[in-house]
Order: C-alpha cells, then sequence, then structure tokens
C-alpha cells in the first residue's frame, strides 16, 4: 500500500484493476477453484486457469462497453466438444433421407411451404456456435442487471477508504460480473448441446428462419432404450423440425414476436439486493455452496411482479400455440409410422420432465416454462382443423391478431364455429390488405368511419415491418 500512498493522484481505476489482477493471480488469497466452484464454472486446472485468464482480459478492455459474449461461445463450444463424436457417413445418408421423405409426408399435413435450403446434420459444437447470437440476446438484460447489482452491493459493503476508489472502476467491475455471467451461459448452452435433438427442440426460433438441423448424436442416444426402429425415430424427429422450421419461415414475423416477449420479461426481472447483501456479509471463500445455490435456485431473482405475470401467461399462450400445432401436424404427418404414438409419448414425459428450453429459461434469464398449456393448445389446433381444414387452420398464422387466444384455449368450440360459419382467415386478411392498399394510395373515408385506433397509427408504419430484414445466418 506504501507505493499507492506515494501516488495520490493515481486514477482509481488503474489502482483497483491491479487490486485485482493480484488477486486473480492467486497471490491475494482467492482460492481459484473455489471461485470457479460458487460460479458453477469447471474447476479442473485447465478450465481454471483458461477461465482466470479471460477474467484478466475482461480487466484490461479499455472501455468495458456491454458484455463479451465470446467469452460464452468459448465456453460453450469447451463444453459441447468434450465426448463429442463427428457424424458417420452412414448415419448421415440414412437421416438426409429422413429428411426426404419427411419433407414430403409434411406437404399433406400443412398448407406452409417447403424449405429453400437443405436440412443441416450438426455437431453438437455447431449447435452450440450457431444457437449463441439469440442466447446471448434473451440473457443479456439478467446478465446487465445482475452486474450493475454486483457492483452495487460490493460498493457499499467495501470499507470506507475502499469506496471511492471501487465507484471510480465501476464500469470495469461491471465488465467482470458479466464476464462471469457470459462464461456461466457458454456452460448452460454447452451442457444443451448434449440434449437437445434438433434446431427447434427447445420451442424458440434459435436457428434463422428457414434454417432445420437434426444433431445425429443426440438423436442415436433420444433413441436408445427405447425398443423402437431408428429409422421410426430419425422419421418422426425429422417431421417435427420440419415442421417448426416451416412455421417460422411462413409466419415472419413470429420470430421477432416470441424474442421480443421474452426479452421484455427479462428486462423486468429485478435482483434482490437485500439477499445479495447478506450473502455479501457473510462470504466465506472456503464454503462457496450457499452463494451457488442462491444463484442455480433463482434465490437473487425477486418474486415475479403482477405486469411479469401477465407478460408470462402472454409468452406461455404463444409458446403452446407453436408446439401444439407442431404436435398435431406432426402426428397427421407421421401417421403411416406404426411406432408413431411411443415417439409422441417419450416425448411429452421428456417435456414433463423439465425440458432444455425450461432448464435454461429458469437458469439464465429466471424464466419457467412449463407445459400446462400444450395440450389444451394441441387439442384447440385438432378441434380447428377438422372444423376449417389444414388451409383455414394454417391461414391464422399470417397475422398475430388472427392467432387464438387464450380464453380459446380453455374453449376453442366458438372459435371453430366461428371460423367454420363466418369469414375465414384467409378472408379477414384479404379484407385488411384491401384497406391497407387504399390508405396508401390515399383513399381515405371519413373521419367518422375511418376506425383510427386509440394511438392514431398511421398507415404509412406499416411499411416498416422489422420482420423483412432476414436475420444474418451464423457462422
Amino acid at each position: 500500500m506504501a507505493e499507492r500512498d506515494e501516488e495520490p493522484d493515481r486514477d482509481p481505476e488503474d489502482e483497483f484493476r491491479d487490486m485485482l489482477r493480484e488477486l486473480l493471480s492467486g497471490s491475494g488469497g482467492i482460492d481459484p477453484s473455489k471461485l470457479a466452484d460458487a460460479a458453477g464454472l469447471p474447476n479442473d486446472p485447465a478450465s481454471i486457469a483458461a477461465i482466470f485468464g479471460q477474467l484478466q482480459q475482461a480487466m484490461q478492455r479499455a472501455e468495458g462497453e456491454g458484455i463479451d459474449w465470446s467469452l460464452a461461445l468459448r465456453q460453450a463450444e469447451q463444453r459441447a466438444s468434450t465426448g463429442q463424436r463427428q457424424v458417420e457417413p452412414v448415419e448421415a445418408e440414412r437421416l438426409e433421407r429422413a429428411f426426404d421423405l419427411a419433407g414430403l409426408w409434411l406437404d399433406e399435413a400443412v398448407d406452409l411451404s417447403a424449405l429453400p435450403g437443405t436440412p443441416e446434420l450438426l455437431t453438437r459444437r455447431s449447435w452450440a456456435a450457431a444457437t449463441m447470437p439469440i442466447w446471448s440476446q434473451l440473457a443479456e438484460p439478467v446478465a446487465t442487471s445482475i452486474a450493475d447489482s454486483l457492483t452495487r452491493v460490493m460498493s457499499e459493503q467495501a470499507p470506507e477508504e475502499l469506496r471511492s476508489m471501487i465507484q471510480g472502476a465501476s464500469r470495469m467491475m461491471r465488465g467482470i460480473g458479466g464476464a462471469m455471467f457470459a462464461m456461466q451461459l457458454g456452460q448452460v448452452v454447452g451442457q444443451l448441446s448434449t440434449e437437445v435433438v434438433s434446431g427447434g427442440d427447445v420451442g424458440l426460433p434459435l436457428l434463422e428462419d428457414g434454417r432445420a438441423a437434426l444433431l445425429p448424436q443426440n438423436v442415436a442416444e433420444f433413441g436408445d432404450g427405447l425398443d423402437i426402429p431408428t429409422d421410426q425415430v430419425e422419421l418422426y424427429l425429422a417431421v417435427r423440425e420440419l415442421a417448426h422450421a416451416r412455421l417460422f419461415r411462413h409466419a415472419r414475423w413470429l420470430r421477432l414476436h416470441l424474442i421480443t416477449a421474452i426479452t421484455a420479461f427479462a428486462k423486468g426481472i429485478d435482483v434482490d439486493i437485500e439477499r445479495l447483501e447478506q450473502l455479501a456479509e457473510g462470504f466465506d471463500p472456503s464454503n462457496t455452496d450457499e452463494l451457488r445455490d442462491a444463484v442455480a435456485n433463482g434465490a437473487l431473482i425477486r418474486p415475479k411482479s403482477p405486469e411479469q405475470e401477465a407478460a408470462l401467461g402472454r409468452l406461455e399462450t404463444m409458446l403452446a400455440l407453436v408446439e401444439g400445432w407442431v404436435d398435431v401436424v406432426t402426428a397427421d404427418a407421421t401417421g403411416r409410422l406404426p411406432k408413431s404414438d411411443a415417439v409422441a409419448e417419450t416425448i411429452r414425459r421428456r417435456r414433463a420432465t423439465g425440458g432444455p428450453a425450461e432448464s435454461a429459461l429458469a437458469t439464465l434469464v429466471g424464466l419457467e416454462l412449463r407445459p400446462r398449456r400444450l395440450r389444451d393448445a394441441a387439442a384447440m389446433w385438432r378441434t380447428v382443423t377438422d372444423a376449417v381444414g389444414v388451409t383455414g387452420r394454417d391461414a391464422l398464422w399470417a397475422h398475430p391478431d388472427l392467432l387464438p387466444t387464450s380464453a380459446d384455449l380453455d374453449d376453442p368450440g366458438p372459435l371453430a364455429a366461428r371460423l367454420a360459419g363466418g369469414e375465414s382467415a384467409d378472408e379477414a386478411d384479404a379484407e385488411f390488405d384491401k384497406g391497407l392498399e387504399a390508405l396508401l394510395r390515399g383513399d381515405l373515408p371519413p373521419a367518422d368511419e375511418s376506425g383510427t385506433d386509440d394511438a392514431g397509427t398511421d398507415a404509412g408504419d406499416a411499411d416498416d415491418d422489422p420482420d423483412d430484414d432476414a436475420s444474418p445466418r451464423a457462422s
């Protein structure tokens, strides 16, 4: 400290960086294995060395803008590569034939066009790399909130003589907190890569629109012990994946709609500062169980607000509509498979015990998704299909305002009767298009008949559709 006392004008950020570098080097009292364990990261020597090297790099970032999500990607790829095997040529040929047949069967069950590209076969590592952009986008609001809260608590809990120094280095501290969160995200995504069987397995649009993929290694492990022929398992999963990919390509608005709903929910998450302060006051570096449990169990996140509960209900309904539709069209398309019901039941049991989406979202953004409405959604889609056929059913995906509501999941009868006996979804959509064209031409009705909404929406806004921009293909 004598050296620091001789430099009273030294930048607090430089001083704090030196102190942290000393701590992270192992000479300042931090046990690397304990810190790694508390963060839920691997504690083998090689991983610890890499982790602390990445943290030191995070400290040296000049401006500290945002979170360095490349840390998450490196962690995910490292975790995914453990135990990974390459796709065997015979396996690849069999799965490609399954995709070809799945596309033909799906053509008979849906009124959505085929994908423009060829479905892919991904390794675990390539799946982790391809989906990381979406995972980081979904996790960023919570990562920022936790990093800022840790900075605040550390500043308040620090001794008076260190408080100004810590506050001066708050930007760098947020960067370190974000780096720790990013590495934890990477571990979760890496673990998910060993569980998912396809690009759409978690129910979210993790791959860009029009892109379908299976993970052959995980497909093989999914079928182990089921007493179901391998080719039937592969064909069923290929149909599901193509159905999911076709839906998101057809309903171009759906991707942005879901991701926006999840990120809006995540931005409303509030960290329990009092609980964080209690952990900081009583933290014992030799016993990290309490801190690890608090992070893993979501104890640092406050209970959902009424607004969040409402947002969660809307999100659950939308996810149930997607997955319920996929279930129904997959069942229709695979009716020729003798063991299709057995594969479907295996997927249902997998969901009920907590599937990949639930565990990942609960860990990353505090969002616990249970398939509570999935059976209701599937029953609703079946009722609608029986009432208006495949074309009438799939036309409901043309616009979010046409989709069934939570009330329709409770009782689909009135919806089916309305669609069957009144104006069809196609006719409603055509009427909307005609009205929009008239507005764009300037053929405005009298003011008392215009039907302008309370927000005074201008017709020109209809051209500003963010969904028209294709998302970049992940490398």
